[in-house]
């Protein structure tokens, strides 16, 4: 959906590199976040006669981002999405992404287990299915009525979104002890917005487990844990699973890579300069 996020630049280079030593073509585009512009890339793909695309959707529930995806399958054009799903009226071939809603749950176990009650900001990306179920697996697993959901905002996961939106929280309504992420991205933004009011007593919880994130759980006392994904896996299993698909074998419709939680008790046991 972007390549304004190293998450999506290191599974790209892993689908690359691969595609590179086939000496096959692999045609690279950047939506920025822009449904529409999503859908006229993948027409001009139809244009092309690719043989595959894969795909991480803008917008899961966009009726023309599916019936576009719909027009490539019916060409016999493979799609393998990742990261995040389409609506059960796309056609795709396969679905790779992470356990997004295991990764709320570990957060949430985390919160529970560090405090017996918390005001929660939740930082979401409204339009993206994979954030929801990260934030849904978070909200459904807080069944303690000392646990309160106070504000949500739309950071599209970005850190330059989270940024003035929590920036702007904390100066008219500073009613949140904790914060949890959709992803690394917008919680590096909160927690430069709560440095820049020197806050130092709200606990941090994202998705991604990114070095950014990392440093911050060693070195900034508000970062305090993150759901770990791998994009270097995901990329190697897209990789796999095209050329699977083209190759005409069966693959599994949807798979589920496993998380775990990175945090400040046990983040010496990860590497910190990259992702896993």
């Amino acid at each position: 959906m972007t390549m304004n996020n190293s998450f999506y630049q290191v599974l790209n280079e892993e689908v690359e590199k691969r595609v590179d030593a086939r000496a096959d073509k692999l045609i690279i585009r950047d939506p920025a976040l822009d449904a529409q512009k999503q859908v006229n890339q993948i027409n001009d793909f139809i244009k092309k006669g690719v043989s595959a695309i894969i795909i991480n959707p803008v917008d899961g529930n966009n009726n023309k981002l599916i019936a576009i995806l719909n027009k490539a399958h019916k060409k016999g054009i493979k799609i393998v999405v990742v990261d995040s799903q389409m609506a059960d009226k796309a056609h795709v071939d396969a679905t790779l992404l992470s356990d997004n809603y295991q990764a709320g749950v570990l957060c949430a176990k985390a919160l529970m287990k560090k405090k017996k009650r918390a005001n929660i900001l939740l930082l979401e990306h409204y339009s993206a299915m994979s954030a929801n179920d990260r934030i849904r697996g978070f909200t459904d697993t807080l069944f303690n009525k000392n646990y309160h959901v106070v504000g949500k905002l739309n950071t599209l996961g970005q850190s330059e979104y989270a940024y003035p939106a929590v920036l702007k929280r904390l100066k008219t309504q500073a009613d949140f002890d904790t914060i949890m992420s959709l992803n690394d991205q917008a919680a590096v933004g909160a927690i430069a917005a709560l440095d820049s009011q020197k806050v130092k007593q709200v606990g941090v919880y994202s998705v991604d487990g990114s070095a950014n994130m990392k440093q911050l759980l060693l070195n900034n006392q508000n970062a305090t844990a993150t759901a770990a994904q791998s994009p270097k896996e995901m990329g190697k299993l897209a990789y796999k699973l095209t050329y699977d698909l083209l190759a005409g074998k069966s693959v599994k419709s949807k798979i589920k890579l496993p998380v775990h939680l990175i945090t400040k008790d046990n983040i010496k046991n990860y590497n910190v300069t990259g992702w896993q």
